[in-house]
This record gives structure tokens, C-alpha cells and sequence, in this order.
């Protein structure tokens, strides 16, 4: 392909980006002032011209084929430059401003992102953000989503992203509930006491714990199985038992004192919401300033958090007040 054929390509390229991004013909006509048949002229000249199939047309939605995404990615990249020409020419708003949209699970949304929502917005006025809570995989380009922040120990391969926190999970029970039935000294005594699991899989009862290189399974048991952490921690603060939960779930109650550590002596290990939270993005050698915005943001306030619980010098009082969380609940 000669210069001017591909000169001639950029503008089919850019619409291209915003047809994906807006996942419509239709859509992209009104925010760029044409109309849907000149907006799908356009993509069809440059499937002609790469000589590919890009999008998978069905009525309700449209599609990236195996070829589209490799197209849309460089593309991307194409959008990015421009607009990075655009910041260094001071023709373009060097603020970050947009609508973002970040995909994360339930949990670390609501306990760990939503709570620093506030505070980012304010510090950029200019910026929108919408919030997906859902625990499904979700992909970045066929759901329509900037970011997607997920628990692994391994990042999928061709994305790009940055660590946020480390997820760490704990056995707690409150004071009273201890007084009553005792406190464990090893995971097998956990069978003499209800426990409070996910339930969703016939593995969630099957508790594992390390300590000192040894390992130790103990399945345990319980009246109430439930698979929200929020729920677990309302559980273990009604005393119904000894509950599973994720340190930045448990935090605050750990913190006041409403409840305690159970074998805090133990590392327990759990297949669920288990690793580190990374914050994922296509690849791209520039990031939008929006994006960069949010992940920096987000980096730096999940950075000053603790990620282990440190028990305090003095031991909480068995008896509590009732529990106050500091966060707005839904």
C-alpha cells in the first residue's frame, strides 16, 4: 500500500476506533454529525482496503473478528498518537476529562474502588465514571470497557496494566462468639464450630491453611453458606460463627474491634478472590491522559492501605459496640 493509499485510510481508521467504541453505526453517525450509511461506507472501504473482514454484522450488535481485533488495536494506537500531537500543539485540553468505564468484581468494587470514587472525581472535575460490578469475565473490547480490574496472580496475556493490591484472606469470628464456643489452636478444631463459606462449590467447605512449610485441609461445616463477602461479614457479626473473609472486608470491623483474627498464626488459602488486583488495559504506547488519571489515582490511594492485618497492641474487649462501617452502603 502506497502513502497516499494510506493517508488516504486515516480518517476510515479513527472511525473505525469510534464504531467499536460506541459498538453502533447509528451511534457514531450522531457523535460524529453523518449519517449510518456513510458511517458504514466507511468501515467497508477500509475492510477493502486490508482486504479482511473487520466487524461481524448480526441485527442486535456488532462484532471484532480474529483480524478485527489486531486492526482495532493499531488503530487505537493511531487515535492515541493524534491525540498526544493534539496535548503537544496545545490544541487539545491538556485535563483529563471522558467517561470511563471500569469493569470490576462485586466485592473489590464495593469495598475497595467505590470508597476512593468520590475523592477522584473531585480531584477531576472534567472526568465521568461508570462502575461495572460484576463478577464474569468481561471483555475489554467486545463489552465496551476502558479498564478491568481483576484478582490473578497472572495477568492475561496481551494486556497491559499495573498492580493495585494484594488480596489477603482471613478467618474472623467476633469476641462473644469465641467466649461462647471457644477459640480454635488448630485448623482441625474448626470442626467443632460453624463456619461461614462461600458455598458455591462443594470445594468452598474444604478450608486449607500453611504454616512453617506444613500444609493442613480440614472440611468444615456450617449452618449458613452464602457467596457475598459483605453478607459473610453481616454473618460473623450476628456471632453465627467463624466466617471467610478478605482482609479489605474485614478491615474496618478488625480495626474497631468488633471482630477478631481467627489462627492468626496460619495463612489461609482459598481458590477465590485469591491474588492480586490488577488494573487491565489493551496494549497501547499512549494511554489516554483519562485512563492515566484513574490508574495513577487508584495506585497511589490502594498504596497507602495496609494489605495485612496487624493486631493491636491491646485485645479488644469481648463485649463490643455495635459495628459502624465508615463506607456508604447500596
Amino acid at each position: 500500500m502506497s502513502t497516499n493509499q494510506m493517508v488516504a485510510l486515516l480518517g476510515e481508521m479513527a472511525v473505525f476506533v469510534k464504531v467499536v467504541e460506541t459498538g453502533s453505526f447509528s451511534e457514531t453517525a450522531r457523535q460524529l454529525g453523518a449519517t449510518p450509511s456513510a458511517i458504514s461506507r466507511s468501515v467497508a472501504r477500509l475492510e477493502k482496503a486490508l482486504g479482511t473482514r473487520l466487524l461481524q454484522r448480526t441485527t442486535r450488535k456488532l462484532r471484532l473478528s480474529e483480524s478485527g481485533h489486531e486492526v482495532h488495536r493499531r488503530c487505537v494506537d493511531m487515535v492515541s498518537a493524534a491525540q498526544a500531537v493534539m496535548a503537544v500543539s496545545g490544541q487539545f485540553d491538556p485535563e483529563p476529562q471522558g467517561l470511563i468505564r471500569v469493569s470490576v468484581p462485586k466485592a473489590v468494587g464495593r469495598f475497595v474502588i467505590h470508597p476512593h470514587i468520590p475523592d477522584f472525581l473531585t480531584r477531576y472535575p472534567k472526568i465521568d465514571v461508570q462502575l461495572q460490578l460484576k463478577d464474569s469475565y468481561v471483555d475489554l473490547i467486545d463489552d465496551q470497557v476502558d479498564l478491568a480490574i481483576r484478582i490473578t496472580d497472572r495477568p492475561s496475556p496481551g494486556l497491559m496494566g499495573r498492580k493495585l493490591i494484594d488480596i489477603d484472606h482471613m478467618l474472623c469470628a467476633t469476641p462473644d462468639y469465641l467466649k461462647r464456643q471457644g477459640t480454635p489452636a488448630h485448623p482441625h478444631d474448626l470442626k467443632a464450630h460453624n463456619c461461614i463459606f462461600l458455598g458455591e462449590e462443594p470445594g468452598d467447605s474444604r478450608w486449607k491453611f500453611q504454616l512453617d512449610g506444613k500444609s493442613v485441609s480440614v472440611n468444615v461445616r456450617g449452618r449458613y453458606a452464602v457467596n457475598h463477602t459483605g453478607a459473610r461479614l453481616d454473618a460473623v457479626l450476628q456471632h453465627l460463627g467463624i466466617g471467610s473473609l478478605p482482609y479489605f472486608t474485614a478491615r474496618h470491623a478488625l480495626q474497631q474491634g468488633h471482630i477478631v483474627q481467627v489462627l492468626p498464626e496460619w495463612q489461609f488459602k482459598t481458590h477465590y478472590y485469591c491474588g492480586e488486583a490488577w488494573v487491565l488495559y489493551p496494549p497501547t504506547r499512549y494511554l489516554p491522559p483519562k485512563l492515566s488519571a484513574f490508574i495513577s489515582f487508584m495506585a497511589e490511594r490502594l498504596g497507602q492501605e495496609p494489605t495485612l492485618y496487624k493486631k493491636p497492641p491491646q485485645e479488644p474487649e469481648l463485649s463490643a459496640p455495635p459495628y459502624e462501617s465508615p463506607e456508604t452502603s447500596f
